[in-house]
């Protein structure tokens, strides 16, 4: 009887497991995706773009495009720009959400100056350390609509067209709004982005089916296709919603500024707001109607560092654009001039500064309207001095010890201070596979126009908390960048910022306007920009050169994403570069990590540099679809 069990449950198990197979057969053959006709630029020869009117670097080439047809029919850099993120929260929306973080820089050639808009939302006020802790985490957990926080994107938007934009939202959303509807080639990188595993993406529809809905459009049984056709209908209806009610204003007689308002009020005050609070409140959220109808973002100055013939400007201590300032003043004690490109003593003396400068930022630097932050003294010539006489002839074997400056930050960083989990292998229950196999990115634009104005921003958030149902927007999980420690400088407040790693920048060169850049990359960000700026500065490269060059990524710092891991000595290098000066690194006691050439964790910069007979050079990194163009 036994035996005839046995092979009952053998024979049951067949025929399960052929019905099975058929039906997914069946299943995938029913909702076969549509393939679309498109070579990816990802890990392809890019070359620099040379104009005169005006340059223009994106994320994507539709991006790059929305950019280049405004500005050819009269539209200035704010306007393109905006053309620009709002084509990118369509074609690098799981990396660049409507409803996320949208860090910007504005140079006003007119008047001669750099200002920075703080394009990062707040906590919501029911947001608490407590909060967290009584729910038992010791970091504020992602895929989680508790993650989200104040959605800043469309502020940056509306007070970037009240600054200086010269069009419409309805002229310039209307791009984005048709490529949503119409549809586009899922490319290189959201296809990496997105790529999960059955389980996955049926672990994302039980934990987030309204964001299962918008990226698994095939359903959950349907891997992902690379350029397959994906479109955005709910985005496109939020993006014409708002369209209209700035039309609808223009028509019964209502000002451009007050048109403005009427379209930022239907999100911040309107049924969008509603809905946000309303998903909040039936899922266990966090943002309240209130949060929404208070939130506003501002104009502020830059934090500026002149060194020799070069001024670099960033966004504010919200962001991590205190990273290159603090790195290169340190690196101006170095005489790098005297070493190889890339050779291991130059990667060395470089990682050095960059964990020194990673140690401060954790230290010192959060939301300014919570911190007093002494930018002064961290970027004093003296101060770069100090810390610069800490660098050794050997790799830190753990984070960098922060420096002191009495009276100001939180709790010292350093490898004196239990400060983050060490390589911890994440858990391996559906739910945490899920967690851990959604990409993290970021996107990026620059523009130039033909009267000398500039605009970089810096767009990010990815699905990795529920989207708000039939409105494709995705509120991100930025909330995971806050420290659950209450002496930590970043901890978890209500009305407070995380400081985030997406930032801005822009360099002047004998006190002129040279140079707007940009990168995805999380804590790479600062780390590539820093690289491709040494790359034309100390060792002359022209700028594609610089931005295609091989890198490396120090990871002996706590990521700023929770859970906050670090590797002790952990140095990840591109093949090439690893094969070149991995055995020496391993001999000065890093740990070495081969990744990939032109891999998309190692950044994708974009960049324009003014030359002084106002050339305009454009030039976009191979590792992403960042694309490049000047006319």
């Amino acid at each position: 009887m036994s035996k005839i069990r046995k092979h009952l449950t053998v024979r049951s198990l067949l025929v399960y497991g052929i019905f099975f197979t058929t039906a997914l057969a069946v299943y995938a053959a029913v909702n076969k995706p549509t393939i679309l006709a498109y070579q990816d630029l990802t890990k392809t020869i890019k070359s620099e773009q040379q104009g005169l009117q005006y340059a223009v670097v994106a994320g994507t080439p539709w991006a790059t495009q929305a950019a280049e047809d405004i500005l050819n029919t009269g539209g200035n850099a704010c306007d393109a720009a905006i053309a620009a993120l709002l084509m990118l929260n369509v074609t690098h929306g799981e990396a660049s959400a409507f409803g996320g973080v949208a860090p910007t820089l504005y140079y006003n050639n007119s008047t001669q100056t750099v200002k920075s808009y703080i394009g990062v939302g707040t906590a919501p006020a029911a947001a608490n350390i407590n909060h967290f802790k009584n729910q038992g985490h010791d970091y504020i957990p992602s895929l989680n609509i508790e993650a989200q926080l104040i959605p800043a994107g469309p502020d940056v938007i509306t007070s970037l067209m009240l600054e200086c934009g010269s069009k419409s939202f309805a002229e310039l959303a209307a791009p984005a709004i048709a490529i949503a509807q119409e549809g586009f080639p899922m490319h290189a990188i959201i296809h990496r982005n997105l790529d999960l595993a059955w389980y996955q993406r049926l672990g994302m529809s039980f934990m987030m089916p309204s964001t299962a809905d918008v990226w698994l459009q095939n359903g959950w049984l349907q891997a992902l296709r690379l350029h397959q056709k994906i479109t955005f209908p709910d985005l496109a209806k939020t993006l014409q919603q708002l369209a209209d009610t700035e039309t609808k204003a223009l028509s019964t007689g209502k000002s451009s500024a007050e048109a403005i308002g009427a379209l930022r009020n239907y999100f911040y005050q309107g049924p969008i707001a509603e809905q946000i609070a309303a998903f909040h409140k039936g899922n266990g959220g966090l943002i309240s109607f209130d949060d929404l109808k208070n939130y506003r973002g501002d104009w502020e100055q830059p934090i500026t560092l002149q060194l020799n013939e070069y001024t670099w400007f960033a966004n504010g201590t919200w962001s991590q654009g205190i990273m290159e300032p603090l790195i290169l003043n340190v690196l101006a004690n170095s005489p790098l001039a005297t070493m190889k490109h890339n050779s291991p003593q130059y990667i060395h003396t470089v990682t050095q500064a960059i964990e020194l400068a990673m140690s401060d930022r954790d230290t010192y630097a959060a939301d300014p309207a919570f911190t007093d932050v002494p930018l002064d003294l961290l970027l004093s010539a003296k101060y770069a001095k100090q810390r610069h006489q800490l660098m050794s002839d050997k790799a830190f074997q753990a984070p960098a010890r922060a420096g002191e400056i009495s009276g100001f930050g939180g709790k010292r960083q350093g490898y004196d201070t239990p400060l983050a989990r060490k390589n911890v292998l994440p858990e391996t229950s559906l739910i945490a596979m899920a967690q851990f196999a959604i990409g993290q990115d970021t996107s990026q634009l620059a523009i130039v126009d033909k009267q000398g104005n500039s605009v970089v921003i810096t767009p990010s958030d990815f699905p990795k908390s529920p989207m708000l149902p039939n409105t494709g927007i995705n509120l991100g999980d930025r909330m995971t960048q806050f420290r659950l420690d209450p002496e930590n400088v970043n901890s978890l407040a209500p009305g407070k910022r995380p400081r985030i790693t997406p930032h801005s920048a822009m360099i002047f060169k004998d006190n002129q306007f040279y140079m707007a850049i940009s990168t995805p990359g999380g804590d790479m960000q600062a780390q590539a920009l820093v690289q491709v700026f040494l790359n034309i500065t100390v060792f002359g490269m022209e700028l594609q050169e610089a931005i295609s060059s091989p890198r490396f990524y120090s990871i002996n710092s706590p990521s700023s994403f929770s859970p906050h891991d670090f590797t002790a000595a952990g140095i990840r290098l591109e093949k090439d570069l690893y094969n070149k000066s991995a055995a020496g690194l391993t001999k000065l006691g890093y740990t070495t990590i081969e990744d990939p050439n032109w891999d998309k964790d190692f950044g994708a910069v974009g960049a324009i540099i003014k030359n002084q007979d106002s050339t305009l050079i454009a030039a976009a990194d191979p590792r992403e679809e960042t694309t490049a163009a000047a006319r």
